[in-house]
């Protein structure tokens, strides 16, 4: 096991999800929350299959795109995710995530967001243990473990997640990887550094940030915890 001093340079960054903006001034949102200082913009997708909600689709991300410089953090939680790569590269994707759960070949999923040049990562559900995603740390930029069922907003943060987070960490700093681990789910500033502890990097913060009436001073309460809190549980 290497020292935990190993990932005492990985960033911490924030990533605030749509899914809790105003849907009808989408495009001033996304300004909105990168003027307050956030670097990424976390834009779930999902189909109604893969979970029971529908949220939107490339043409969405392809209209806000304009809108924002921040990095386009897009989550996919649908079937066959290998399908929509080329199209959600097309409308601003800088980073994709798919859920492990989704793919018949995550390798080959890994592969194809590379080579549309995405960054890439991969997922977990609540119930997927893990050592599901231990294969392909090795080519993956990120790790997203869910802390909610994923589907929809304004769920509370999962505490028992925090065991897992710290055990794909382990594996990363054990390979001499510092590969991003992103949480999704019940973020705040009190359970920001819980995760953080555990050895998250970047979290997702729908809520907090967007219904936020100082969405600049709630990033950098978030960002602050997380730096303060970071790698002490490893």
């Amino acid at each position: 096991m290497r020292r935990k001093d190993s990932v005492n340079t990985m960033q911490i960054q924030i990533s605030p999800s749509v899914l809790a903006s105003d849907f009808s001034v989408l495009g001033q949102e996304a300004a909105r929350v990168r003027a307050a200082g956030a670097p990424m913009l976390h834009l779930d997708v999902m189909d109604g299959v893969f979970v029971p909600n529908i949220s939107f689709g490339a043409p969405v991300i392809a209209a806000i795109r304009g809108c924002s410089d921040a990095q386009f953090d897009v989550h996919f939680m649908i079937t066959d995710p290998i399908r929509y790569i080329g199209d959600f590269r097309k409308a601003g994707a800088d980073s994709i995530t798919f859920h492990v759960e989704a793919a018949q070949d995550p390798a080959a999923v890994i592969a194809a967001i590379r080579d549309a040049g995405c960054r890439a990562a991969v997922s977990l559900k609540p119930g997927t243990p893990a050592d599901a995603v231990f294969p392909y740390l090795q080519d993956v930029d990120m790790v997203l473990v869910m802390t909610v069922e994923p589907g929809f907003g304004g769920q509370k943060f999962m505490p028992d997640m925090l065991p897992k987070i710290r055990a794909i960490r382990r594996e990363c700093m054990r390979l001499g990887l510092q590969t991003d681990i992103q949480v999704d789910g019940g973020i705040d500033p009190r359970t920001v550094s819980d995760a953080a502890a555990y050895g998250a990097n970047v979290f997702v913060a729908g809520s907090a940030v967007f219904r936020s009436d100082d969405a600049a001073g709630t990033i950098a309460a978030l960002q602050e915890a997380a730096e303060a809190a970071f790698g002490a549980a490893l």
